[in-house]
């Protein structure tokens, strides 16, 4: 796909009354520095007709004034902990255009071919990047980078939501806070769960492991199409397995189903154990509850079990690992992974698991669920997107899940696999064994 570049600079928020200092900084939380170090990108698509460039860009700055993390730089503070320095440096905007009509390029999915639609990822100092491409039939494809330091997915779509209501000149709503003080740990620290080799591993192992050496040639990102009607099936039937009080969630019947069928299209050796590691929103889940907060809130489950067992006992009975998972993440996990990353995880000299140099996760998978989040409603005046997708992640074993465009139930999902397993997926990606 040639995309050609008309126009890129840096632009910076606009203030309707007096500027702010721009010698602040905002300091990164723990949520914050036990995240993936790096970029991610996502790609919206619109029809026709479409707001002008230039509104889309005041629309922009007017949402920096209000997210102002944005729109700064990282660096350090007298302590030589690495902050968001607030000194309203900007973001990179770019516009382009591509000499053939949207339809021609289609269908959109996660791919090297896709990377063209956003700015690049890497040797980039501008914490967030837009790029607007204009298709001959007037169709406009919106990639949009930014540092997950800085926020999660859920943060990440607030500030979207506000670029949209400022373009459309109404009041940006919510507004965020980052009020880091409350990640306060407990006097005295009380650990209560561990944390090491979840959270959190030694310098010295971290510094003995093996980064996988690029095989992103190997690695394909497929798109799955789960109906609400495959959906409430599958629903029905892991259900149904299980003679307890309440059905499984839809999200955990598909993971579960995920989970096995990418384990036998893998090809693993009974013995081998495998997790899932699924992320958890821990706004709503704090006491109490941060609904608001403008950053990384993110811990996640572990559900872990051997191959022979996922795969040789029914689907129901990864839905009861992943459920039983997930519901340990609560309020006091929260707060006993708070005092850990403050107190113990400083005095071990411990780094974070997540780590954004491997492409290779088998025999493990890492679950993202977007269902929850508006990304859908970026809308400029004329409308919300027609398309919204990751863009091309190489990582074996990433998994996105994403609600479809069409609000009908059904689910988009990206898996990215190796090539050599995907048609074992293909053949059992919608059996309801």
């Amino acid at each position: 796909m040639k995309v050609k570049t008309e126009c890129s600079k840096i632009i910076k928020p606009f203030y309707e009354g007096n500027s702010p200092s721009t010698t602040n900084h905002t300091p990164l939380s723990i949520f914050d520095k036990i995240t993936y170090d790096t970029h991610i990108a996502v790609i919206y698509a619109y029809r026709p007709p479409t707001p002008s460039n230039e509104a889309i860009e005041l629309g922009l700055q007017k949402a920096l004034s209000v997210y102002r993390e944005f729109a700064g730089r990282f660096g350090k503070d007298e302590n030589g902990d690495q902050v968001i320095l607030l000194n309203d440096e900007g973001v990179r905007f770019v516009e382009a255009s591509a000499d053939w009509t949207l339809h021609e390029a289609m269908p959109l999915k996660p791919s090297p071919s896709i990377l063209s639609l956003h700015p690049s990822l890497h040797g980039v100092e501008e914490l967030v990047q837009v790029q607007l491409t204009r298709f001959k039939c007037g169709s406009l494809v919106i990639g949009y980078t930014a540092h997950h330091y800085v926020a999660d997915g859920e943060s990440t779509s607030s500030f979207l939501v506000a670029w949209g209501q400022a373009t459309r000149e109404v009041d940006i709503s919510p507004i965020p806070s980052r009020e880091t003080s409350i990640f306060a740990p407990r006097d005295p620290p009380t650990y209560d769960f561990e944390h090491n080799k979840l959270e959190y591993t030694s310098r010295i192992k971290e510094k003995c492991s093996i980064t996988n050496n690029d095989v992103s040639d190997e690695i394909m990102v497929h798109k799955v199409h789960f109906t609400s009607e495959f959906l409430n099936k599958l629903k029905a039937k892991t259900s149904s397995q299980d003679l307890w009080d309440k059905p499984y969630t839809t999200f955990e019947c598909l993971v579960a189903h995920l989970w096995r069928v990418i384990t036998k299209a893998r090809g693993l050796g009974g013995h081998e154990t495998t997790h899932a590691r699924i992320s958890i929103n821990g706004r709503t889940r704090l006491s109490p509850k941060v609904p608001n907060y403008f950053g990384n809130l993110v811990l996640w489950a572990f559900p872990t079990t051997t191959v022979r067992d996922l795969l040789n006992q029914p689907v129901s009975y990864a839905a009861q690992l992943i459920h039983d998972e997930i519901a340990k993440v609560n309020n006091d996990y929260f707060k006993s992974f708070i005092d850990f990353a403050n107190c113990k995880a400083k005095d071990d000299d411990l780094v974070t698991t997540a780590d954004s140099r491997k492409q290779i996760l088998s025999p493990n998978i890492d679950v993202d669920s977007w269902l929850r989040f508006p990304f859908y409603d970026l809308d400029f005046g004329t409308g919300c997107p027609f398309i919204f997708l990751p863009s091309y992640m190489p990582i074996e074993g990433l998994i996105f899940l994403l609600p479809s465009y069409v609000g009908d139930g059904s689910m988009e999902v990206f898996v990215a696999m190796f090539k050599d397993n995907l048609d074992v997926f293909k053949e059992f990606c919608y059996c309801l064994d």
